[in-house]
């Protein structure tokens, strides 16, 4: 059994044969699916499908690229959205170097009001980093120190984890959890599987971030939920585990992170 803890699942990749990709996850053994969000309306997408079905959740914010006019009214659409039963996080929120599509002043700025935010509402953070470690990591430390016992031990994750050893450390340091990508199962990603040989297990989770960042041997094509299994697998052999035990661990990672109920019936 495993989750899928991040996927776009509402994009329009997916429009032709959603019915199909869900299938497939399930015969893959994925019983749940958290889609972020990325602005106020793949917010709203997200919530409509976890509706739709028992096994799919959503979360509600803006992504860093998606913050370049943000105002106390788009804080206020978060909150409305968050008040869903299955929303289960503010997210996927951060800041984004590598673009220029929102200024670092106005990326930070939505970054600390959602936080603030987060924590108001006791729902846990997904993390965007992108080439911004050195200034995710004060805030969130920041941020971190300031929780309300509901959240201490389950601040949030850093979704689709790709930085250097000393940011896991200090990620884990403040109850982060980490989010392992389809990149772990690429040839040239040594130091990423270096950081996950070193994670705990109790702060693991894996994730496709579909349709993006397809795990070998399907690179190139677009990611869906199944392949979820083939991250986890080579996570597991990293750590000398076989799948389900690997999988058992990041399911109950994700269920306590997230508050998750227990596997759908349908």
């Amino acid at each position: 059994m495993l989750i899928d803890t991040h996927c776009h699942l509402n994009f329009d990749g997916y429009d032709a044969d959603r019915e199909a990709v869900l299938r497939r996850a399930a015969d893959a053994g994925v019983t749940r699916i958290i889609i972020p969000s990325v602005d106020l309306v793949t917010g709203q997408e997200g919530i409509d499908l976890a509706e739709r079905y028992a096994g799919v959740f959503a979360a509600a914010g803006l992504h860093p690229n998606s913050t370049a006019n943000f105002t106390d009214a788009d804080l206020e659409a978060i909150t409305a959205q968050a008040a869903h039963p299955k929303v289960v996080a503010i997210g996927e929120i951060g800041l984004d170097y590598h673009w220029d599509d929102s200024p670092k002043a106005m990326q930070q700025r939505a970054f600390a009001a959602q936080l603030a935010l987060a924590a108001k509402l006791e729902l846990p953070v997904i993390i965007h980093n992108r080439e911004a470690s050195d200034d995710v990591l004060p805030i969130l430390e920041a941020w971190a120190a300031t929780l309300p016992p509901a959240l201490k031990e389950r601040p949030g994750v850093l979704h689709s984890f790709s930085a250097p050893p000393s940011i896991a450390e200090r990620a884990l340091a403040i109850n982060f959890y980490l989010g392992f990508t389809g990149p772990v199962t690429y040839k040239n990603a040594e130091e990423l599987r270096r950081v996950a040989l070193a994670a705990p297990l109790d702060r693991m989770l894996v994730e496709t971030d579909g349709p993006y960042l397809t795990p070998v041997p399907h690179r190139g094509k677009r990611n869906e939920p199944a392949y979820v299994a083939l991250v986890a697998d080579r996570i597991a052999a990293l750590k000398g585990l076989t799948l389900d035990e690997f999988a058992a661990t990041t399911t109950a990672n994700a269920e306590r992170l997230f508050r998750l109920p227990g596997q759908p019936s349908n």
